[in-house]
């Protein structure tokens, strides 16, 4: 029983783990970075999730996909651009807000699946250039003011699907069929030109962002038309990131950047290498009139904190209406997590993960940095104990000085350390709205125990399937299905 015993709490010591050791040099700003906007606005922003008073077709209720879902065409569907007040839309108060929520770059949908572009491209007549007098650019515009507000430019478009071009693929191609021949000729016509402006005429490009959310061989896209697309890329910016989207994963390329995550799916696992959830504040990316599942702003701070204690980055959307506007309910959110990292931000910005076991803590998450003077690990408490004792399991270094990042003057905090757990005596009251962050401070790299069972917020212990150590690899765990409860009445 007691070498069992001693076997389960091993000191496990880590010698190079506190790192994304799989990141490239192009990355480094974006993994410093942690925080970006999305934006997704084009000529389906005018319709706000209607068309002629029918609502989307579809229970996804994406407004960005109102063109197809409802079968508009293609000349009718511009008639939407009369909607938008050319004079009111400055996509500089886009780069302003996510500079005061705190963001570090911003992406723009320059093409979304409809195939109209954002900019005045000579590739195609199907563009702002051609719907506009005088003739606006906002990928122009845009890529101005995130170089005068000094934020990395990313730029969406949508390679695999195009509504527009004959030869573009959609989903109705899975029934009535496309040739690879016939792909191809809007590959070369459309997709590549497109790109090659986009790459040459807006100065630096941080990222591009592409929307394959399947693999190429799933689909019509080639591998070789995709090689061919980055090495355009490569070419021509050779520090412009290219995410996993483009329907090549990290794993078969290593050459992709970033990995890019579902929509709106938020990180389970440490990753040595870049990563990202695209997320939004309510449902619909494009602006709609009728969504209002809006999401709190603590909701949006324990995600992207999460993402960050599992090496993650994580991008919020914006869904601006024809005129510009960004929703209140969207604006209001960003800017309060704006002010929390003007508080909070030593512990996002360039912090990574820590390799403790990502749910070893009922009170929350931990973040982690190297520094000139040592080493910081960030407990972000989602809970403030009751009792105000905060427990830290699994760390048997014994810290220089702990402090509430939000406390200027940095007082200590008491604390007392025996083995692997360390005791802190918190504030009477929470630090800060939404989430504290209490800073551990290490004169050297922590040592970590792994496979300990952590002491809960109320002082006990909850012994899971999940925290077994050795881990039993014949255990299968099934999530509990939850039912209705069946009423029977009696008349």
């Amino acid at each position: 029983m007691k070498k069992n015993l001693f076997v389960f709490l091993c000191i496990i010591l880590s010698l190079n783990v506190f790192s994304q050791s799989h990141t490239n040099e192009r990355a480094k700003w974006f993994t410093d970075s942690r925080f970006g906007m999305f934006i997704h606005w084009g000529v389906y922003s005018g319709a706000e999730g209607y068309w002629k008073g029918e609502k989307l077709r579809n229970d996804n209720n994406y407004a960005e996909w109102l063109q197809y879902r409802n079968r508009i065409e293609k000349n009718e569907y511009l008639t939407l651009l009369d909607r938008f007040d050319w004079n009111e839309i400055n996509p500089e108060e886009w780069v302003i807000l996510a500079k005061k929520s705190g963001m570090k770059y911003v992406t723009l949908t320059a093409k979304h699946h409809d195939g109209f572009a954002l900019w005045d491209s000579k590739v195609s007549e199907y563009d702002l250039g051609n719907y506009t007098n005088p003739k606006r650019d906002i990928v122009k515009e845009l890529a101005d003011a995130c170089k005068k507000h000094g934020l990395k430019l990313g730029l969406y478009y949508s390679h695999w699907v195009d509504w527009e071009h004959e030869f573009g693929w959609d989903h109705t191609r899975e029934v009535y069929g496309i040739t690879p021949e016939e792909y191809d000729i809007y590959w070369q016509q459309k997709v590549i030109p497109q790109m090659r402006e986009l790459l040459t005429n807006y100065g630096e490009i941080g990222m591009i962002w592409f929307d394959m959310w399947i693999h190429h061989s799933q689909t019509i896209v080639s591998k070789e038309q995709l090689l061919q697309l980055k090495g355009l890329i490569r070419e021509l910016q050779p520090n412009c990131l290219v995410n996993s989207r483009l329907g090549l994963s990290i794993e078969e390329d290593p050459d992709v950047d970033f990995k890019t995550l579902g929509d709106n799916q938020i990180g389970n696992q440490k990753e040595d290498f870049p990563w990202q959830s695209p997320a939004t504040v309510a449902h619909s990316w494009g602006f709609h009139a009728t969504d209002s599942e809006w999401k709190s702003t603590t909701t949006l701070l324990k995600n992207l904190i999460n993402n960050v204690s599992l090496n993650g980055n994580f991008m919020l959307n914006i869904g601006p209406r024809a005129n510009g506007d960004v929703p209140f309910e969207i604006s209001q959110r960003m800017l309060e997590m704006g002010k929390w990292l003007e508080i909070n931000g030593e512990s996002i910005y360039g912090a990574e993960a820590f390799d403790l076991d990502k749910d070893l803590h009922d009170w929350g998450k931990i973040t982690y940095k190297k520094t000139e003077n040592g080493f910081k690990l960030f407990l972000h408490v989602f809970n403030w104990p009751l009792n105000k004792e905060l427990g830290l399991t699994g760390i048997s270094s014994i810290p220089k000085n702990i402090y509430s990042l939000s406390d200027k003057q940095k007082s200590p905090l008491k604390f007392s350390q025996n083995g692997s757990f360390t005791r802190i005596d918190l504030p009477d009251l929470q630090t800060g709205p939404y989430i504290s962050v209490i800073v551990v401070e290490y004169d050297k790299k922590p040592e970590f125990t792994n496979g300990l069972v952590a002491k809960t917020m109320e002082g006990g212990y909850s012994l899971t399937p999940k925290n077994i150590n050795p881990a039993d690899e014949t255990l299968n765990i099934k999530r509990k299905e939850r039912r209705n409860n069946a009423r029977i009445c009696c008349v």
